[in-house]
């Protein structure tokens, strides 16, 4: 079962990796949060194209790497933490974007993300 949700993870972090730098960039726009680019050198769309490319890498690293699995693991672990803040701030300040067009569906989704943090720890153990 852990190899099922290792490549299902894979995979995912794949499609939303190519899925960045092409047709959902937009929606995935709605989830930087405003500190991250207020005043910054940074733009929504450099901050889309990087974690893009990251979660990218993680789906290509979690199957062609099965001796780096544990570190892997963690580190995707850490990057779904990390990336949390930004769904926190599209529920807080009501963004539209994949289907998430209300606040309770925004709110929803923010429990999922403790579930992909396990996923990714436990997959990989």
């Amino acid at each position: 079962m852990r190899s099922v949700v290792r490549w299902v993870l894979a995979l995912a972090m794949l499609f939303a990796g190519v899925s960045h730098l092409t047709f959902a960039r937009k929606d995935f726009q709605a989830q930087v949060p405003d500190a991250l680019v207020e005043n910054g050198p940074l733009d929504r769309d450099a901050v889309v194209v990087a974690s893009g490319v990251v979660e990218a890498a993680f789906g290509v690293a979690l199957l062609a790497l099965p001796r780096e699995r544990r570190r892997i693991g963690a580190a995707l672990a850490a990057f779904f933490v990390a990336i949390f803040p930004g769904n926190i701030d599209q529920w807080r300040k009501g963004r539209s974007a994949f289907g998430l067009d209300t606040d309770r569906k925004r709110l929803v989704r923010l429990f999922f993300q403790p579930g992909l943090v396990a996923a990714a720890w436990w997959s990989t153990r």
